[in-house]
């Protein structure tokens, strides 16, 4: 074996050693289990319902990321299957954006859109911390749009 071949293998699980346990993203039509449910309970677990806060890769480049708010709308095995929060108001209108409205996630009280073409899976143990609850009459526009463009059910 060769110092090239030595120092190819290392770095292959440097890098895979990195990105596990991680949040990875995905297509909403890629995820498995795609169901949808609101059981919010503020109990130091996330649950669907909850906006809480973790580290988002940026679409860019994977190893760069910022922590951000994340609604929480369901569960594959271990993983949280969540949708991005930006309080961006150049969101407004944007495909693949819906609108939340103000909530207590964001401390300076600006509206705030949820992106529904990006699904993050993030391992329970990603989460940072709970923000808030989204009220049942909003999370249930996010999952009429996921059903409706992405089959959800």
């Amino acid at each position: 074996m060769d110092w090239r071949s030595i120092r190819v293998r290392v770095l292959k699980d440097v890098v895979r050693t990195q990105t596990r346990g991680r949040t990875r993203t995905a297509s909403p039509k890629q995820v498995r289990g795609r169901h949808l449910a609101y059981a919010p309970k503020l109990d130091g677990a996330a649950d669907p319902g909850e906006i809480v806060w973790t580290w988002v890769p940026y679409e860019e480049d994977a190893r760069r990321g910022k922590d951000r708010p994340v609604l929480v709308v369901g569960r594959d095995g271990r993983e949280l299957l969540g949708l991005m929060l930006s309080s961006n108001a150049d969101r407004e209108g944007q495909r693949g954006w819906l609108g939340l409205g103000v909530g207590s996630w964001d401390t300076e009280n600006r509206p705030s859109w949820v992106r529904l073409d990006r699904v993050l899976a993030v391992p329970e143990h990603g989460i940072r911390r709970e923000g808030a609850v989204l009220d049942r009459a909003r999370f249930d526009l996010v999952a009429d749009q996921l059903r409706r463009e992405y089959h959800w059910r």
